[in-house]
C-alpha cells in the first residue's frame, strides 16, 4: 500500500515540484483554513461517496471553498442517490482514514473501481493542496500533475462543472 513516504519518494523520482507543509492532524476544511494553508495554494476538498446500492464509489475533487448539493451532484455523476462512504469502505478502497481523503489514496485502489470527478475550476491550478495519504501534512503541487498521476494509475476521470 502506498503511504506518505512512498508517495513523496515517487513524486521526487518523477521530478514533480511540490511543497510539503507539516501540521497538526486536521479533519475538515475549516481546520485547514485555520492553519492558513491557503497562502500556499488552493486547498482541495475531497469527497468519497457511494451510490445508493454501494456498487459504485466516487472521489469528487473540488475547491475547499465550494459547497456541494448532493442532489445536484447525482446527475453529474450519472448516479442514484449519493451518500458519504463509510470508514470501512474508505479503508477498503483507498486505504485511508477519516480526515485523510485525497486523490493519492487512489494509488491504493488496485482494481481501479473508484470513479474520479474533478471540478473544472481546478484544471490548470498551479498549486493545489492535498493530504499525502495522512492528515498531518499537506502537499501542494500543480493540478496537472495530480491528474497525470491518476490517469497513469488507471482510475477513470471526468471533469464536471460544480
Amino acid at each position: 500500500m502506498v503511504n506518505r513516504e512512498d508517495l513523496l519518494k515517487s513524486l521526487a523520482e518523477q521530478n514533480v515540484t511540490y511543497e510539503l507543509i507539516e501540521h497538526v492532524p486536521v479533519y475538515t476544511i475549516e481546520e485547514m483554513d485555520a492553519l492558513g494553508l491557503s497562502r500556499h495554494g488552493v486547498i482541495a476538498k475531497n469527497l468519497f461517496l457511494r451510490d445508493a446500492k454501494g456498487k459504485r464509489h466516487f472521489l469528487v475533487i473540488l475547491r475547499g471553498s465550494r459547497s456541494v448539493d448532493m442532489k445536484a451532484l447525482q446527475p453529474l455523476l450519472e448516479s442514484s442517490k449519493l451518500s458519504f462512504a463509510s470508514e470501512d469502505r474508505l479503508k477498503k478502497y483507498l486505504n485511508l482514514e477519516r480526515g485523510s481523503v485525497t486523490p493519492f489514496g487512489l494509488l491504493n485502489d488496485a482494481g481501479h473501481v473508484v470513479e474520479v470527478f474533478i471540478d473544472k475550476g481546478l484544471e490548470g491550478a498551479p498549486a493545489v493542496g492535498f493530504h499525502p495519504n495522512e492528515n498531518t501534512a499537506t502537499v501542494f503541487l500543480p493540478m496537472a500533475e495530480v491528474i497525470r498521476i491518476i490517469q497513469e494509475h488507471g482510475n477513470p476521470i471526468k471533469f464536471i462543472d460544480l
